[in-house]
C-alpha cells in the first residue's frame, strides 16, 4: 500500500486541482483502491466533513462523464483527514498514524507557504517521514528571489536526497508541453530547421483574462515576473531551446534544460530598458464587463507589474542571434497561452519580391485554452490570374481534439501526481534548473530597481502597454495575437 499525504487539503489548489486528479487517476486505474489519501491543514475537520469537501469538489467532474458515482464514492472512502498547525511539532505523529506508518512508500504534497517549509519538514522528520521510502512534491512559490530559494531548498535538503525531491511547475504535466517534446525529438524534419538559420524569432504568450481572483496578498509580494516568468515561461523556453538529450529520462533531460537557462543573456541595468517592459492593468472592459484596475482592486497605489514584455536571448551556437519574445499578464484581451516558432523568409523568392500573400512559415504551439498545434504554409490560390502567382497562407492544424477523438482532457496535476507517487522525476525541476532562472529574474528585478523602472499602465482588456508592441517591432516582427 502506498500513502499520498496532502498538505493545504483544504486549499483552493486541493478542490480545483489535486483532489479532482487523484481521483481521475483511480477512475483510471492508476490508483489502487488500498492507497490511504490523508489530507491535513490548519481547518479542524475530521475525516467525514473532509470526504464531504472532496465531494462537492468532485461533483462537476463526475457530471461530465469522468467515472460514476459508484466510482466517486469508493475514492471518498479512501479519503482521511488530520488537522494540523504546522508549526506544531506534536500533530505530525497523528499524521504518520493516519497513513498506516512509516515504513510503506509515501509521497507527500505540500502546499503551503514558504514561510512554513522550514517547521514543516522539521516536524516531517520528527515523525519519520523522511526515509527513503518518502517522496516530497514542492508546490510554488519557492523562494521570492534566489536567496529565498537557496534557503528553502536547504531546508528540504536537510531532510530529503535530490533524488526524493519534486519540485513542481504544472505547466510541466500540460499534454502539449510534454507534446513539445514528441514534436521537436520524434520528427526528423523539425530538427534540421530548429535553430538560427532557420528561425527567425520565437513567441512565448502566457495570457489571462483575470485580474486579482483573491490572490491580493500573494500577488502583490510577487508581480507577473516572478509568478509567471520565473517558473512556467523559462520552462517553457528551456524545452523549445534545449539540445536532443541523449535519452528520455530525468537526468537526460533537465541537464540540457539548465544548460539553456544558463546560457540566457543577462537583462541587467544596462539593458533592461530595451529589453523589458512592464505594465499595470487598469480599468477596461474584458469580455464586455466593465473592470476596476489593479490599484482599485488592491485598495491603494502599487508598483506591482502586471504585465512583463521580455526580449531574451540564449547564447549558444544553435541560438546564436534569434530573440525569444516572452510577455504575460493579467487582464489582456483574450486568454491564451502558446509558443510561436517564427521561421526566416525563403532566401529567394522564385515568384518575384512584390509577389502578393508571401508569409514566413510558422509554427504555433496552443497550451490553453485549447490544445493544438499548427503549421503555416504558403500554398497557391486556386483559380486563373494573367498577373504573378497569387499565394496564400494555409494551415496544417493537428488539433489534438480531432486527433484523438474520444480521449479525456487530463488536468495537468494527473500526471505531476502519478509521477510523483510512482518516482518518475523528468517533469519536475531540478534544485540548479531553479537556482539558475532565479539569477536571471534577480538580474531584471535589479536593473529595473537601478533604473528606476515603473510599470506603465494599459486599459484592461487590452494587449498590454504600447510599449510591448514597440519591443518586438523594432525587430520587424510582431505579437501574434
Amino acid at each position: 500500500m502506498t500513502a499520498v499525504l496532502l498538505f493545504g487539503a483544504t486549499g483552493d489548489l486541493s478542490r480545483r486541482m489535486l483532489l479532482p486528479s487523484l481521483y481521475g487517476l483511480s477512475v483510471d486505474g492508476l490508483l489502487a483502491g488500498d492507497v490511504k489519501i490523508v489530507g491535513t491543514a490548519r481547518s479542524g475537520l475530521d475525516d467525514a466533513a473532509f470526504q464531504t469537501l472532496a465531494a462537492e469538489a468532485l461533483a462537476s467532474h463526475v457530471g461530465n462523464g469522468v467515472g460514476d458515482q459508484a466510482r466517486a464514492d469508493a475514492f471518498i472512502a479512501q479519503l482521511a483527514y488530520v488537522p494540523l498547525d504546522a508549526t506544531d511539532m506534536s500533530g505530525y505523529g497523528r499524521l504518520a498514524n493516519a497513513a498506516g506508518g512509516n515504513d510503506q512508500p509515501i509521497a507527500i504534497f505540500l502546499s503551503t507557504a514558504p514561510s512554513l517549509f522550514k517547521p514543516t519538514i522539521e516536524g516531517l522528520a520528527g515523525a519519520g517521514l523522511t526515509g527513503a521510502n518518502v517522496r516530497v512534491g514542492l508546490e510554488k512559490p519557492l523562494g521570492s528571489d534566489l536567496a529565498s530559494s537557496a534557503e528553502i531548498n536547504d531546508a528540504v535538503a536537510a531532510a530529503f536526497t535530490e533524488p526524493q525531491i519534486f519540485r513542481i511547475d504544472h505547466y510541466l504535466g500540460k499534454e502539449t508541453v510534454q507534446n513539445l517534446l514528441a514534436l521537436r525529438f520524434a520528427n526528423i524534419l523539425f530538427e534540421p530547421l530548429w535553430r538560427s538559420g532557420a528561425v527567425q524569432h520565437v513567441q512565448i504568450t502566457v495570457a489571462e483574462t483575470v485580474g486579482l481572483e483573491g490572490r491580493v496578498d500573494f500577488y502583490e509580494g510577487a508581480g507577473a515576473l516572478r509568478d509567471m516568468v520565473q517558473n512556467h515561461m523559462l520552462q517553457l523556453l528551456a524545452l523549445v531551446a534545449m539540445e536532443p538529450p541523449s535519452h528520455f529520462t530525468a537526468t537526460a533531460v533537465r541537464d540540457e534544460k539548465v544548460k539553456v537557462l544558463n546560457a540566457l543573456r543577462p537583462i541587467d541595468g544596462s539593458n533592461v530598458a530595451v529589453h523589458s517592459v512592464t505594465g499595470q492593468y487598469g480599468a477596461g472592459a474584458v469580455g464586455g464587463k466593465a473592470v476596476r484596475g489593479y490599484a482599485e482592486e488592491l485598495g491603494r497605489a502599487s508598483s506591482t507589474e502586471t504585465f512583463v514584455a521580455l526580449k531574451a536571448h540564449v547564447d549558444n551556437w544553435r541560438w546564436k542571434g534569434v530573440p525569444f519574445y516572452l510577455r504575460t499578464g493579467k487582464r489582456l484581451e483574450t486568454r491564451k497561452s502558446e509558443i510561436l516558432i517564427a521561421f526566416r523568409p525563403v532566401p529567394h523568392s522564385i515568384f518575384g519580391e512584390d509577389v502578393r500573400g508571401m508569409v514566413p512559415n510558422r509554427l504555433l504551439i496552443s497550451l490553453q485554452p485549447e490544445e493544438n498545434i499548427q503549421l503555416s504554409l504558403m500554398s497557391k490560390v486556386p483559380g486563373l490570374d494573367r498577373a504573378s502567382i497569387r499565394l496564400r497562407e494555409v494551415a496544417l492544424d493537428i488539433g489534438r481534439k480531432d486527433a484523438f477523438a474520444g480521449t479525456r482532457r487530463r488536468i495537468a496535476y494527473e500526471q505531476l501526481l502519478l509521477d510523483l507517487i510512482e518516482g518518475r522525476q523528468t517533469l519536475f525541476v531540478r534544485r540548479d534548473e531553479v537556482e539558475a532562472q532565479w539569477a536571471f529574474i534577480d538580474g531584471i528585478r535589479k536593473g529595473w530597481a537601478d533604473n528606476g523602472t515603473q510599470p506603465r499602465p494599459y486599459s484592461s482588456g487590452t494587449w498590454g502597454p504600447s510599449a510591448a508592441i514597440a519591443l518586438i517591432e523594432r525587430d520587424n516582427a510582431s505579437w501574434n495575437d
